[in-house]
């Protein structure tokens, strides 16, 4: 297995086209860190950065996770490209409620072009009112960190920010069209990746100094190879449900025949549920933080900050909610049962046509099911246990979820590269590529 997967690394070099496409991913994602370490005029970094040393396991803990280390500096890249991601969620909420957004979803790529502007518009909206309440959370913090508080650093700041943002969305965007990857996806994966080395560190650091026992870092150790495993088994589960195509003959020729599958992933969100629910519960902790002296507003920042009980219920249930909703918006059973239809085909026992789609729906329904509460299960899970052996850092199933996710997705995009120019993959030998040959 290790074999192939060198063999395939060194396969990658060999195509030109895929060559250039991870050569220019790296290079997007070099430029990401760089603007990750670029500080907003204005701020004492330093002070800043002893703060939020403090914060590991509360929002603002969470948020630095998700940026790869640009919310501890307050970098023009500190909001990341959550703005965009709530305001993608809402875009695709509301397309089918509002006739006029459902009928540019229906009218091909120019449709979804128009889609996309008014994304990016409400990107740029959620970016200005989340920067403008950063900005009175540095001030709120006191502590030296902001430099000289007046309406133009405020509107500096709130100019900075939402410049990052969207520039991060800029660079996401030409990833996924001219590198490997989903894009966004890609930069918080690379934000996540970039603070394992410090995580390992602090790590050694609590166990030289007493405050980690070696048993205690063994059970955590364990804990994320066996969940790395189950996400692996989930995101590369599918039930497969035959289908049989009927011979045709055409003249003195016949065509078709045989039998195939129709795969039905066990979680057809990937991430996506995952980076949706974070970024949700994100938005109101973050305009809630610097009115801390508020009663209401500090009990919002306390339920909904990591770890804590409602926050945990909370995002189980829209991680559950948004692997349903996208599953839904990317299979459409009444489509998929005409398609068969149309070629001959049919699910033994099945009739075809409706029938079919009903029976497609239902078993989707069932699969979802069980997806859906694994992601959640796996989110929510290594959180509470951290939190009751009290492990004092912040990396846990919705970090692991996202890694492997993404890397999963990113390795079998390269696959299907190398497998179309008839070299060997990844997973050459591996048990991993029968269960996601399809």
């Amino acid at each position: 297995m290790f074999k192939s997967f060198f063999e395939g690394l060194r396969n990658i070099f060999k195509i030109p086209d895929l060559r250039s496409r991870v050569v220019f991913t790296l290079g997007m994602v070099m430029i990401y860190r760089l603007g990750c370490h670029i500080p907003t005029p204005g701020i004492n970094t330093e002070a800043l950065s002893a703060f939020m040393n403090s914060q590991k396991g509360g929002i603002l803990g969470f948020l630095d996770l998700f940026t790869g280390g640009a919310f501890k500096t307050f970098s023009i890249c500190a909001l990341g490209v959550m703005p965009y991601i709530s305001s993608s969620i809402i875009m695709q909420l509301l397309t089918p409620v509002i006739p006029g957004l459902e009928k540019l979803s229906k009218e091909g790529d120019a449709g979804r072009k128009k889609i996309s502007q008014y994304t990016r518009y409400g990107a740029v909206a959620l970016c200005a009112v989340q920067a403008w309440s950063m900005t009175f959370l540095m001030h709120s913090i006191g502590k030296g960190i902001v430099n000289n508080w007046s309406l133009g650093f405020q509107l500096t700041t709130v100019l900075t920010l939402t410049t990052g943002t969207m520039f991060l969305v800029w660079l996401g965007e030409r990833i996924t069209e001219k590198g490997i990857g989903n894009g966004m996806s890609m930069i918080i994966f690379v934000g996540i990746v970039a603070r394992i080395p410090m995580e390992i560190f602090n790590t050694y650091r609590l166990w030289v100094n007493g405050e980690l026992d070696i048993i205690t870092i063994l059970f955590v150790v364990a804990g994320m190879i066996a969940i790395i495993g189950f996400v692996v088994l989930i995101e590369t589960a599918a039930r497969r449900i035959p289908v049989q195509y009927a011979q045709r003959t055409v003249g003195r020729k016949s065509y078709g025949g045989g039998s195939t599958y129709l795969p039905l992933k066990v979680d057809f969100s990937g991430v996506i549920a995952i980076i949706f629910a974070s970024s949700v519960l994100s938005v109101p902790s973050m305009i809630a933080k610097p009115f801390n002296d508020n009663v209401f507003f500090e009990a919002i920042v306390y339920y909904l900050s990591p770890g804590q009980s409602v926050y945990l219920i909370i995002y189980g249930i829209l991680v559950i909610f948004f692997c349903f909703f996208y599953t839904a918006v990317v299979f459409n059973p009444v489509e998929v049962a005409e398609n068969i239809k149309k070629y001959g085909g049919f699910i033994p026992g099945v009739r075809p046509g409706e029938p079919t789609a009903k029976f497609i729906d239902y078993t989707l329904t069932r699969v979802t099911f069980v997806g859906a509460f694994s992601i959640a299960a796996i989110a929510i899970l290594p959180d509470i246990v951290m939190k009751q052996v009290n492990i004092p850092f912040y990396f846990g199933g919705t970090s692991l979820l996202i890694v492997v996710g993404v890397a999963l997705d990113t390795m079998k995009q390269i696959e299907s590269h190398l497998l179309m120019r008839h070299y060997d993959g990844f997973m050459k030998d591996s048990k991993l590529k029968s269960r996601a040959g399809f």
